[in-house]
């Protein structure tokens, strides 16, 4: 069985009740870790309150490099 290594990545939001992103800055971001070989296994928010978010985790993989 192959072995995998993991990342968990938090990103807040802003705004003034949350929710809101730089959409560019994390395609960017998100970018960059599949430039290093990571690939996206989830990407989930965390709520605030009334459907507001708080954070955006995200959870890459890949492969470990030994």
């Amino acid at each position: 069985m192959e072995p995998w290594e993991y990342r968990t990545i938090k990103f807040k939001t802003g705004g003034f009740l949350g929710g809101k992103i730089d959409e560019q800055k994390f395609q960017e971001e998100l970018n960059g870790y599949g430039q290093e070989g990571w690939e996206l296994v989830s990407c989930f928010d965390t709520s605030q309150y009334e459907g507001a978010s708080r954070d955006i985790i995200v959870v890459f993989k890949r492969k470990k490099m030994f």
